[in-house]
């Protein structure tokens, strides 16, 4: 009190000193304003004081906080997909026969038409020799008549007949000549021999593989995905596929969904088409198939461990209060979809509010907390 009693009686003198002396009621007036000036700023300093002395005693939690801003958010669904090369071609000859010479080895890269391997022709050979011979006395039979019926010398029957052996002789030589050419394995696409199944001296068949060539520059993934997503994906949506295995990521999207539902678990396919330039990615290979379901611009966000339930529902803690003292404050939300331990909050919460991050399990509604 003695130290007010000192500031009154400085703004009197002060009043006193710069006012002329017939003017006393104007004085009058400005000591009872400072007057309550002063009593004004005693009230505050009394408030302060006591708020002082009493957060003496008050015990603080200690926190940290996240303030809220507006984000984009987005939900991906994984999905398990499966890695098909886009050509995988299990090579088999056309015709049946000992594989007399195998031209190639696992491992080599080979052209469309390439010869992999041939089988023994000999039988074929003989008889392409044959025909040959027969072919050239058919042609010469057939000139002959050909020059004798010119001349209108001997039967057009004898004509008709030298004509139709030479061209049988003909088709049955170019027949022949197919085999041979079947008797060679040829690579049906461009690739790499992955697997020879047979060795030489062994019998090749139609109906048994000789050698697998595949072609990885492109390649297929396939993914099942619950049918209770059939609206929420289309085609050309973004995907994010990783491959454990080799450690990497690419982005990619939908090339073609399913038009069918597996009845046995529900589920549609989906099929992305990769390039596959470092062939780094196998068939067979495990891909986790990251697919955007769900986004949403200028969302409030919050990690999904922040959000605790009670009997009212979905809730957590906000600081609220003045810079001399601030309270953890019980905040009801409501949550929507979550995605990667995050989640989005639909109601309750605004931007610009300070979230308790850590040391959120240590207060209550109106709990002191030092940040």
């Amino acid at each position: 009190m003695n130290k007010l009693f000192a500031i009154l009686a400085i703004l009197v003198l002060a009043s006193c000193a710069g006012t002329p002396a017939n003017n006393e009621k104007a004085k009058r007036t400005q000591l009872a304003q400072y007057k309550k000036e002063l009593s004004d700023l005693q009230t505050k300093i009394d408030a302060l004081e006591k708020e002082l002395d009493a957060s003496k005693n008050i015990e603080y939690a200690n926190i940290k906080v996240q303030e809220l801003q507006p984000r984009l958010f987005e939900h991906f669904i994984e999905v398990t997909g499966k890695v098909e090369a886009d050509q995988e071609v299990d090579v088999s000859p056309e015709g049946s026969g000992k594989i007399i010479n195998i031209l190639v080895k696992e491992g080599d890269f080979v052209k469309r038409g390439t010869v992999l391997a041939t089988l023994n022709t000999d039988i074929l050979d003989q008889s392409i020799e044959e025909a040959r011979i027969s072919l050239e006395l058919a042609q010469t039979t057939f000139e002959r008549q050909e020059n004798l019926w010119k001349q209108k010398i001997g039967s057009e029957l004898q004509y008709l007949q030298a004509k139709s052996n030479k061209e049988s002789l003909e088709r049955r030589l170019e027949s022949l000549k197919a085999q041979v050419e079947m008797s060679k394995i040829k690579a049906p696409v461009d690739g790499v021999v992955d697997v020879i199944y047979q060795k030489k001296g062994e019998i090749a068949s139609p109906q048994m593989p000789f050698a697998k060539v595949v072609n990885i520059a492109k390649i297929k993934i396939y993914g099942d995905v619950a049918e209770s997503y059939l609206t929420k994906i289309a085609k050309n949506d973004p995907v994010i596929v990783d491959f454990p295995a080799i450690g990497k990521e690419i982005n990619t999207t939908i090339s073609l969904i399913g038009n069918y539902i597996d009845p046995n678990n529900r589920t549609f396919r989906v099929r992305l088409n990769v390039d596959n330039n470092d062939r780094m990615i196998k068939p067979n290979m495990v891909a986790v198939l990251k697919i955007k379901d769900y986004s949403a611009e200028n969302a409030i966000v919050i990690p999904s461990l922040l959000i605790k339930q009670d009997f009212k529902g979905s809730y957590t803690y906000i600081v609220e209060g003045t810079d001399t003292l601030k309270t953890a404050k019980k905040v009801y939300l409501k949550p929507g979809v979550s995605n990667n331990n995050m989640t989005e909050v639909l109601e309750g919460l605004t931007p610009g509010m300070q979230i308790i991050s850590e040391g959120f399990d240590q207060v209550v509604d109106g709990t002191a907390v030092r940040i």
